[in-house]
């Protein structure tokens, strides 16, 4: 049981994907909670009960803010009272493929000199292990003149979401939550307790940041397997879909994986490589990881030879030839579209002179991107057998849903999607 009672107010730095719905949540629990981001369109949305994440309802945004206990604001000011503040921010990688943890860094330095004596800082950003006890933990202390563990706690907590699961909700998986003093760890285990079923404590910061890379560094490289062995089994002529079907029947030792046109999302493409950043400080190869993610990062080049040798059935080469792709979102039935290999699709034939549009129910058009500008604005396109070839990067719903029977050109899968596939079907 910890000695520290349960705030009332915290601030939540960072509204996307893993902060919103955790404002929401604390809200629900009855906390007052403020929500700071520094895109004003998000923070003017969110104030009037809006959402811009598919699967937020704004009814539950209303809700909180009906009942006086959300804000949205860009002010850091506003968090002076806060007996506790969270950092959702992003943790990309750079130009380089280094970790980039200037959002962490510079939320930091913002939040530092409005921190009350005595409040909670927690980081959720998925990052290597000594950003919060270190880098994090330095630059609060320098921009603030406080001390860690004597003046402020500090804690460290990853996140765990998985957008259009239903199952996955903020109250119940499992919040590992590691601090930097055994008094910062119970400061960290009072707050998340208010609102969340289960708190999994371990003995540090650096535990917890560990942890998580563990978790998408196994998945990433069981990835990897799948998506190699597709190709060892195409070449023997055996579907790797149906072999997954088959082993996954044995109830022990198995997990079943899926293989893809490529990586996507903020975590399985990225959070690998911050380990073997840091790993070469110390003077160690992650070979297992950096082989995993060369073959996760070659399959768009194996799809588009599949588009190629579809095309080249129909006697016509990609240049001049009309694409269209089917879905944008790295995953189905979201509209996230964060490091979607289907960019990494569409510029590839692009550059190989085809002509290529998408087709996305949950993005109608494309916003902004860290490295796919030449594509921002663009609107998604209606789903016909009009074009030369249709490739399949996303498996919605609806896609498994749409009758294919009668469509003339090919059909390029990557994800073994199409129920009534047509007569020129091929798996990638």
């Amino acid at each position: 049981m910890s000695e520290f009672p349960a705030p009332q107010s915290i601030a939540i730095i960072g509204l996307g994907y893993v902060g919103l719905p955790l404002a929401i949540q604390f809200a629900k629990a009855g906390l007052q909670v403020i929500g700071i981001d520094l895109d004003p369109r998000k923070v003017e949305q969110l104030n009037l009960g809006k959402s811009y994440i598919a699967h937020i309802p704004e009814e539950a945004i209303a809700d909180i803010i009906g009942r006086g206990k959300f804000k949205a604001t860009s002010d850091f000011r506003s968090m002076s009272d806060c007996e506790g503040v969270i950092l959702c921010v992003p943790t990309p990688l750079n130009q380089h493929r280094e970790p980039d943890i200037s959002y962490v860094l510079d939320s930091g330095k913002a939040l530092a000199p409005h921190l009350k004596k005595g409040a909670l800082i927690s980081l959720e950003s998925t990052t290597y292990p000594g950003t919060t006890d270190t880098d994090l933990r330095q630059v609060i202390e320098e921009y603030s003149g406080l001390t860690a563990g004597e003046d402020f706690h500090l804690a460290y907590s990853p996140e765990r979401e998985d957008p259009s699961n239903p199952e996955s909700k903020v109250e119940t998986i499992p919040k590992l939550v590691g601090g930097y003093t055994p008094a910062c760890l119970q400061k960290a285990v009072a707050l998340y307790s208010v609102c969340i079923k289960t708190i999994v404590p371990v003995e540090s910061c650096r535990v917890a940041e560990a942890a998580k890379l563990l978790e998408n560094i196994f998945r990433s490289v069981n990835i990897a397997l799948v998506n190699e062995l597709k190709l060892v089994y195409e070449a023997m002529g055996i579907d790797i879909w149906k072999v997954i079907e088959a082993a996954k029947t044995k109830p022990f030792g198995f997990m079943p994986f899926y293989p893809g046109p490529g990586l996507g999302g903020h975590c399985i493409p990225i959070d690998p490589f911050y380990l073997t950043w840091k790993a070469r400080e110390f003077d160690q190869h992650t070979r297992f990881i950096e082989l995993a993610g060369e073959i996760n990062t070659s399959m768009p080049n194996h799809v588009v030879g599949k588009c190629v040798l579809a095309l080249n059935d129909e006697g016509r080469a990609v240049k001049n030839s009309h694409v269209l792709i089917l879905g944008l979102a790295y995953k189905p039935n979201v509209d996230d579209d964060r490091e979607s290999p289907a960019y990494t699709l569409i510029e590839k034939l692009e550059d190989l002179g085809a002509r290529v549009d998408y087709h996305d129910p949950y993005i109608p058009r494309i916003q902004p991107t860290r490295d796919h500008s030449r594509l921002v604005g663009r609107v998604s396109a209606e789903l016909h057998d009009g074009y030369d070839l249709i490739l399949i990067a996303t498996n919605h719903r609806e896609y498994h849903e749409h009758d294919f029977s009668a469509y003339r050109c090919p059909i390029v899968d990557t994800r073994n999607c199409v129920n009534t596939p047509p007569a020129k079907y091929y798996k990638a």
